[in-house]
């Protein structure tokens, strides 16, 4: 039997509020307003990895990714309009019937399941590009869930990773903040002691098999109400990229 990485308790948190994924202004409200932050970031690292220009159609054409963690769909229907054959996996099941539905509407073809990286990694399953986004701070062994996630990269293959910094301004923003004060997310949805600090999460990566290449902040505005990148600024929210060594994919 497959080890797992899954916390359970985890898993029902956002399996609760999985009807909620495609409303803007619902119990995913943080993740639609920084989703295209997110994915400035996530297509311009894959765009410079891979060669790819961002100008033309269907860019991502015949790179095979997974989104681990694909919740709703959020970022996995993105990038199968960018060309990307894109794998969804999330370990919450009533996330996939919501994931399948909303895609077929949109007239996309994701490959959704109700799978571990784990058990895909034993599967010998393989990708060009994994994103890991707002996952790693949710599971029980953050070192074993990373090396599953290296396993399911070929050589040259590239991670985006992301998660929240632990510091007492990530307390006061992530949970105080978001869970207490502004109610955009269920109170109990973080456990701070859960966050890792962007030094940590380097010297996980590296344990984990792979070679960290950037990373970059999330800032919240709270003047313009608006996500940005910052390259300075990763004291609450920031992002990874890492790649596989090894031959291009």
């Amino acid at each position: 039997m497959t080890t797992t990485t899954i916390d359970p308790a985890e898993v029902a948190k956002f399996e609760a509020m999985a009807a909620e994924w495609w409303n803007p202004n619902g119990k995913f409200k943080p993740l639609h307003m920084l989703n295209p932050c997110r994915l400035d970031y996530i297509t311009r690292q894959i765009a410079a990895e891979f060669d790819r220009d961002l100008t033309a159609p269907l860019p991502f054409k015949g790179l095979r990714l997974l989104d681990i963690g694909c919740g709703g769909g959020l970022l996995s229907e993105p990038m199968a309009r960018l060309g990307a054959d894109v794998v969804g996996a999330d370990a919450a099941p009533r996330n996939i019937p919501v994931a399948q539905i909303h895609a077929e509407q949109e007239g996309l073809q994701i490959d959704y399941r109700h799978t571990t990286a784990e058990d895909m990694a034993a599967a010998g399953e393989q990708f060009d590009v994994v994103l890991n986004m707002e996952v790693v701070e949710h599971v029980a062994d953050p070192l074993a869930y990373l090396t599953a996630c290296q396993q399911l990269l070929r050589p040259g293959g590239l991670m985006i990773c992301s998660t929240l910094n632990r510091n007492p301004k990530s307390y006061l923003m992530a949970i105080i903040g978001a869970e207490y004060v502004m109610r955009w997310l269920p109170k109990g949805t973080h456990e701070w002691s859960k966050f890792i600090t962007p030094d940590e999460l380097y010297d996980l990566i590296r344990r984990a098999g792979l070679e960290p290449v950037d990373r970059t902040g999330f800032v919240f505005d709270k003047l313009r109400w608006n996500w940005s990148l910052s390259e300075r600024d990763l004291s609450v929210n920031y992002v990874t990229a890492s790649v596989k060594p090894g031959a291009g994919a």
